[in-house]
């Protein structure tokens, strides 16, 4: 609810606040005291219109704050914590909009810089204004299909038309995916089959590439050393070679060794080399048995590889990510063969959802004309104390394209006379008779509604007496349950306040102030005194005053 209200340089006012208690609020005052420049701050506050012409004369910028006692499950704080708006759950809620005298304007929540939709957004969900020319709350049809499933509570109802409209569009996604993936794939079928055959032939595995890079730059190696390793054994080991003429040589020393003993020593440095030359024998065997290969080993890895690589080109990725996309392929083309079978389960699953929400939607359905029936009977009550005993009223159910909220286009319609076509509330009804519908409506609804403050503008309009006193009555009723504020010039609706402020002008000077008092007991005994018989206050309408506040 709408705890305090403060109000910087706004036309007439300079500096007010006001606190505000739960229960009935009436604001009373002489016509013309700025009852209207309360309602206009009030709503620059919830993210109404505001211009330059809202500044008092000779001020730098208007500024109003309103606080707002709200609880911890409140839609407003889902929205700030979706805006991420810094909040803490037993905090107040302050909105402050300020406007310059250039006309450029701010918004703030909780002191932190928001744009006016958001702060317009927030004050819808807080605060109800009905007036003469108001189009929010209860006038607007989009809100009529809630209110009527808060009154009827079928909470439980629209939860389940929800959800089974979330399975319904969820099971039309995946059939809409699918049959597009279907038809994609099917245009590029046969070029996937052809892939699959070449990729299945091929073969190709992880690192082979690597392999047959190596083992071709190895027998490209092995090729050009081939004649030089030739040239090298035959120094070697030909006829005239190294190792020939070295055995040669010690078999010839050995001979003479025994005759001469200074020979001992060459001959055994001639079998040391004889043996270092029969290792280098044995090493370059070996060097030539590693480096030959088949004839045409070569040429096979070569065409290996570059079969490889051409494939890797082909497709787009490296040659050692040609085995994965072979399977890839192979799945796709599985997935095409199963997909017609695929698609004929998930149509089954669609129709089979949408029936299951056309049952919930029936349900909703039948749950809100039951509902509408009660509404319109509860209305209907109301209208006649409110002297609008000629009126009609209904709720009107046509059907809507299917959504979350099931099938229905819900509307609050009215006659005012008797043969008279019913229509809309806010086009037809006029000025004091719409406050009054809004108040039956209110009635009706008691605790449906979000906003935890509703504002009255007038309600009393063009009627007095009983239609007063009824008007009063059923305010009073609502504010068992909702915080109510209401600006009045009729004192059997003032009577039934339990809170009192009058708004008044003052001069000083050449300057005019408008204030705002909270009243006392005495001095709403007076207050209602002076709404009963005007500027000179009689002994009879302090009397009568004392009588409506002693109900």
């Amino acid at each position: 609810m709408l705890t305090a209200l403060d109000i910087r340089d706004v036309v007439l006012i300079e500096a007010l606040r006001l606190d505000f208690p739960a229960g009935l609020g009436v604001l009373t005052g002489e016509t013309g005291a700025g009852k209207s420049i309360l309602l206009d701050s009030l709503g620059l506050a919830l993210g109404a219109r505001g211009d330059a012409g809202l500044v008092r004369a000779g001020a730098a910028f208007a500024s109003v704050t309103a606080t707002f006692a709200v609880a911890h499950d409140h839609p407003a704080r889902a929205m700030l914590t979706a805006n991420d708006l810094d909040a803490e759950p037993g905090d107040d809620l302050i909105l402050r909009r300020r406007i310059a005298a250039d006309g450029g304007g701010r918004a703030f929540v909780n002191d932190q810089p928001v744009s006016v939709a958001l702060l317009r957004d927030l004050g819808s969900r807080l605060v109800e204004i009905h007036g003469q020319a108001d189009d929010r709350g209860l006038l607007n049809p989009r809100g009529h299909r809630d209110l009527l499933d808060a009154f009827g509570g079928l909470g439980e109802e629209t939860a389940e038309t929800a959800m089974a409209y979330a399975a319904w569009r969820d099971a039309e996604t995946r059939l809409a995916d699918a049959a597009a993936a279907l038809e994609a794939g099917q245009r590029e079928r046969e070029w996937l089959d052809h892939a699959v055959a070449e990729l299945t032939a091929l073969a190709p595995v992880a690192g082979e590439e690597a392999d047959l890079a190596t083992a071709r730059a190895t027998m490209q190696k092995g090729a050009r050393l081939a004649a030089d390793l030739d040239a090298v054994t035959a120094h070697l080991l030909g006829s005239d070679g190294a190792l020939t003429g070295l055995r040669q040589a010690a078999r010839r020393l050995d001979r003479l060794a025994p005759e001469h003993a200074l020979l001992a020593a060459a001959l055994a440095s001639l079998d040391r080399a004889v043996i270092e030359a029969s290792e280098a024998e044995d090493a370059l065997a070996a060097a030539a048995t590693a480096l030959s290969f088949a004839p045409d080993q070569l040429e096979t890895t070569e065409t290996r590889l570059f079969d490889l690589r051409a494939a890797a080109r082909k497709y787009r990725v490296e040659p050692d990510a040609l085995a994965d996309l072979a399977v890839d392929f192979a799945t796709k083309t599985a997935a095409i063969e199963a997909g017609e079978a695929g698609l004929t389960t998930l149509m089954a699953t669609v129709v089979a959802a949408q029936s299951a929400f056309d049952v919930a939607a029936e349900v909703l359905t039948a749950a809100r004309t039951a509902a509408a029936a009660r509404l319109d009977t509860a209305v209907m009550g109301e209208l006649a104390p409110l002297k609008l005993d000629a009126a009609r009223f209904r709720t009107t159910m046509e059907s809507a394209p299917p959504g979350a909220s099931g099938a229905d286009a819900v509307q609050f319609e009215i006659s005012t006379n008797p043969g008279a076509p019913f229509g809309a509330l806010a086009r037809i009804a006029s000025g004091g008779e719409l406050s009054r519908f809004v108040l039956a409506l209110k009635v009706a609804l008691a605790a449906t509604g979000t906003a935890g403050t509703i504002v009255f503008d007038e309600i009393d309009r063009g009627v007095g007496g009983a239609v007063a006193s009824a008007i009063g009555e059923r305010l009073a009723r609502l504010s068992l349950t909702t915080q109510v504020l209401v600006v009045t010039h009729s004192p059997q609706v003032a009577a039934r306040g339990s809170h009192q402020w009058r708004i008044s002008k003052s001069m000083r000077g050449t300057v005019t102030r408008t204030g705002v008092a909270a009243l006392s007991d005495r001095e709403r005994s007076e207050e209602i005194a002076r709404m009963l018989s005007g500027t000179e206050i009689t002994i009879e309408a302090r009397a009568q005053a004392a009588r409506l506040l002693a109900r």
